[in-house]
Order: structure tokens, then C-alpha cells, then sequence
């Protein structure tokens, strides 16, 4: 856990009641068919959108604009309400087990900013909220594959207060905008959904390259075939989705690219396996993930010369993943039927 995840008590403590105002929410999220995994791919979504890489090229959030920084938060509660049918609140953005219900989201842990009508204030006069509201608090950090979600009713003194000195009283520590973030001393009140940190935001696997590995996919500035070949000679043994070679083909048919790489790397023993059945087959084999529509995963392989239990058939021949130290040698022709070694 990162130093920034423990000053804020990224976790839950299971041996802890739920805080019972948030229960209705916690059981709703807890209660959503797939909900973590819908969760994360909905922020990967969210960011992978503003990114908009098939066009730009940009691959990471550092990329984006100070306009598009801001948006994020709408983002990613556009892509939430999406995904998990939300309906509208009355007062506040959601309503969720008959609680109105905000989202908030920062890149920073503990950035989440709260305005005026979220909490009971006396000082606030017409613009304070008529209850202590919940809210949905929602964090990322797509360099480290990690993010968060908790829930919390906001109030007043959970917020931050600016240190009294002398005999000045204390003061509320509005920012220009007239909202405040959540005080630290009070991280212990948020209830951290699926147990707290978590740690596999869906990878992004270019800013994830070492430097000389993604500056080698991107050399080739005007053949977006070239840069995919590439992208498969430096990527291997790992699933690599369709937004990653949109980014790098900054093509229409990126995905035509892809299929077209299997063929180009065959002389060098690559193959680029896809979601075709008798490729799912071979993935097993071969002890991989098998990709599903809109994935490829890339290996070299080399000839087996006996029948293998991690091996597969083709091309009249057994094959096996080779190792470094192998001289490379033309893949099979996948093209053709292929069969698992697997029984």
C-alpha cells in the first residue's frame, strides 16, 4: 500500500460495523452483478475516452489538457450512471436505494471537493443542504494501476477547518469555489468498498513500457502497421486490448492492423493469437490467457521435437514457447487448423 493509501485508511476494517446511514449503499453496490470488475473497467473507460488515443496518439493522463483534467470527474460519473443504470436524485446528482447520492471523484487521494449543499451548515443559510448527504468518493492513479471507492456521509465537522490562532475562532477552509475536503483526522468514517485499495485498474500498457521499449512502437511516425508489428514484438505473454493498438495504429482499422502483424512476424517465430476458438485452444495450450473479441496476445514460439504437454499442433509440427537464448524460426501458419497439446 502507497504512503498516500495509508495516510488515508485505505481499507476497511471487516471486523467493523458498516456506519448504518450508508448501509442502503454499501448492499446496493455489493448487490450489482459484477460490480467491482463493471466498476474498474468504467474509470479505464472514462480516462481511455478523454485520451481519445485511435486520434491523438496520447497515452497517458499527463497528456490531457488542464480543460480535460477537469472533465474527468464527469467522466467517470457519466460512465458510472451508464453502466449501473443510475437514476437522477432529487436534490443531489443520484439516487440510489432511495438516497440521494453525489459522486465524487479526484485524481488525488483526498481532493475530493464538497460543496455547500451536500451538508447541514447554520452558517450557510439558503446554501446549506437540508441533510448530511452521502457521497460516492472515487479515485484513480492509472501510473500505478491502482484505484478506490468509498462511501461517506459528509458533515460538517468531517471537513476541513482552517487552525484557530490566538483568539481567532476557528474558520471553515473554503477554497475559491466555496467547497472543502474531507479532513484526514476523518478517513476513518469512510467505508471503502471491496475491502479498500485496489490495485488492478485495467493496465495501460504503453505507459507501462519502459521508456526505450515505447519510443522503439512509436519510430516509425507515418506506418501505423509498422508501429503495431512493434507493439507485439515488445509486448508478449500479456493480453493487449483494442484501445491499446487504436492508440498505436491511430487508425480506423486498427484491429485489421493487428491481425495483419500475425502475418508479418511470422519469420520471426511470433505468433498473435486472437479470439478465434481454435487461438483460444492454443492460449491454453501454451499455459496463456486466451484473449477474448477485441484482445490479442503476442509469443514466440519455436518447434517442439517431441509431443510436449505445453505444445500445440501445426502446420504438421508441435510447438512450444521459446525461450530467449532461441534462435528465432518461422511461426506456423495459423491460418491453418491448430490443435491443443492439452488432453
Amino acid at each position: 500500500m502507497s504512503k498516500s493509501a495509508k495516510a488515508w485508511q485505505l481499507a476497511s476494517d471487516i471486523t467493523q460495523p458498516i456506519p448504518p446511514e450508508v448501509v442502503p449503499l454499501v448492499t446496493w453496490f455489493e448487490k450489482q452483478v459484477d460490480a467491482r470488475d463493471r466498476f474498474r473497467w468504467a474509470l479505464r473507460d472514462s480516462l481511455d475516452e478523454l485520451l481519445d488515443g485511435q486520434r491523438t496518439g496520447r497515452w497517458c493522463y499527463q497528456h490531457l489538457t488542464k480543460t480535460e483534467k477537469t472533465y474527468l470527474g464527469t467522466a467517470v460519473e457519466v460512465n458510472l450512471t451508464k453502466e449501473f443504470e443510475i437514476e437522477n436524485g432529487t436534490d443531489l446528482d443520484w439516487r440510489i436505494a432511495n438516497v440521494d447520492v453525489d459522486c465524487k471523484f479526484s485524481k488525488d487521494l483526498g481532493g475530493w471537493e464538497i460543496p455547500m449543499e451536500m451538508y447541514v451548515c447554520a452558517d450557510h443559510g439558503e446554501r446549506s443542504g437540508i441533510a448530511d448527504h452521502p457521497a460516492l468518493l472515487v479515485w484513480f492513479n492509472d501510473d500505478a494501476s491502482e484505484w478506490a471507492a468509498g462511501i461517506v456521509t459528509i458533515s460538517d465537522e468531517r471537513l476541513r477547518w482552517k487552525p484557530a490562532k490566538g483568539p481567532q475562532v476557528r474558520a471553515r477552509a473554503y477554497n475559491r469555489d466555496n467547497k472543502r475536503k474531507i479532513d484526514p483526522d476523518h478517513a476513518g468514517g469512510i467505508h471503502w468498498l471491496w475491502g479498500g485499495l485496489q490495485t488492478d485498474l485495467p493496465r495501460n500498457h504503453i505507459r507501462n513500457l519502459p521508456d526505450d521499449a515505447r519510443s522503439r512502437i512509436f519510430a516509425f511516425p507515418k506506418s501505423g502497421q509498422k508501429r503495431v508489428d512493434q507493439l507485439f514484438r515488445e509486448v508478449q505473454g500479456r493480453i493487449v486490448g483494442r484501445q491499446t493498438v487504436l492508440t498505436v495504429a491511430q487508425q480506423d482499422d486498427a484491429p485489421k492492423r493487428a491481425r495483419d502483424a500475425r502475418l508479418r512476424l511470422r519469420d520471426e517465430g511470433v505468433i498473435v493469437l486472437g479470439h478465434q476458438k481454435e487461438h483460444s485452444m492454443i492460449a491454453s495450450a501454451l499455459g496463456l490467457t486466451a484473449p477474448i473479441k477485441g484482445e490479442w496476445i503476442a509469443v514466440r514460439v519455436k518447434r517442439a521435437r517431441t509431443h510436449l504437454p505445453d505444445a500445440f499442433e501445426a502446420d504438421g509440427a508441435w510447438w512450444t514457447l521459446a525461450k530467449d537464448s532461441d534462435p528465432p524460426e518461422p511461426a506456423p501458419d495459423l491460418s491453418q487448423d491448430a490443435t491443443s497439446g492439452k488432453s
